[in-house]
């Protein structure tokens, strides 16, 4: 496929130039060569392309509807390169990524925020899902997970620092109620449920101290799959909500919202973006890269 690739090449530029010399200094190649090469694709072919004399080079009938097909195929294809060659100039095209809503609001908008100004040619799309997508079958350049949920054949880039989870619940909620001091007291709480695909259903607290995991299946009046409803309603008095520490913060801060169960809430390792290894990564995706990696402070 290749060595007929050049050696139609080589014909359209005889054809054009008409003339072996010009030809060849265009090509790179020497215009011996590049006749020997017009000689093969002739014998190839089975019909001469070209009619040659001691002082010029013309393409026979058969060669001038040859290169009428071929000719503006070549042009179509020396466009698409020199748009490869402005793209590494200027950065361009469009980045799909997955990731939860927690992660896309945290952490992938503050970094875009701070990329997408300076290249208003490159595009982002952002599908917020929950399941641990198959980014390579659904077409996506990447996803972004906690660094426990990557899987291990994917480049793993940390862009996020270290997380803790919060149970909040309003003052409202707490009259005339025991706040819980161990994950078990949970038991005797509504708790505001929520339901990841994930975990194939409603998902667990989590918690740990002194080495010791705990897991808790709560229940309650309510179940969401977004944090917004779950603050939404903690914060309405309607339960006992468990989110990331950032999302309940300036709740806590303000007293809105008071906090339990913080010795059991241990730091974890926060958001990796993931994605298959790209050894030619795009100029976009490499930036994209460059403006999510995490520095620590």
């Amino acid at each position: 496929m290749a060595q007929g690739f050049d050696e139609l090449a080589a014909f359209a530029a005889v054809a054009k130039e008409r003339s072996f010399t010009r030809a060849g200094a265009k090509l790179g190649v020497s215009p011996s060569a590049l006749s020997q090469t017009i000689k093969g694709l002739e014998g190839r072919l089975g019909v001469r392309l070209l009619t040659r004399t001691t002082r010029s080079v013309a393409p026979t009938e058969a060669g001038e509807r040859l290169l009428q097909t071929i000719a503006p195929r070549f042009e179509e294809i020396e466009q698409a390169l020199a748009a490869l060659a402005d793209m590494r100039e200027r950065p361009a095209g469009t980045i799909r990524i997955t990731a939860g809503e927690h992660a896309a609001r945290a952490v992938l908008q503050p970094g875009l925020a701070k990329l997408l100004p300076d290249y208003p040619d490159i595009r982002v799309e952002i599908v917020v899902d929950y399941g641990l997508v198959d980014i390579v079958s659904e077409g996506f350049d990447a996803g972004v997970r906690l660094g426990e949920q990557v899987a291990k054949d994917m480049i793993a880039l940390r862009i996020g620092p270290d997380m803790r989870m919060a149970v909040v619940g309003s003052p409202a909620y707490f009259e005339g109620r025991q706040r819980p001091l161990t994950p078990q007291d949970l038991t005797d709480h509504n708790c505001i449920n929520m339901r990841l695909p994930t975990y194939g259903g409603l998902f667990p607290w989590e918690f740990e101290r002194d080495g010791r995991e705990v897991k808790v299946r709560v229940d309650g009046q309510l179940v969401f799959n977004t944090i917004r409803q779950r603050l939404d309603s903690a914060l309405q008095g309607l339960g006992l909500a468990y989110m990331p520490e950032d999302v309940a913060a300036p709740c806590i801060a303000s007293a809105e919202l008071i906090r339990v169960l913080e010795d059991w809430c241990p730091p974890f390792t926060g958001y990796h973006l993931y994605y298959p290894s790209r050894r030619h990564a795009s100029p976009a995706f490499s930036l994209l890269i460059e403006a999510l990696r995490f520095k620590e402070r």
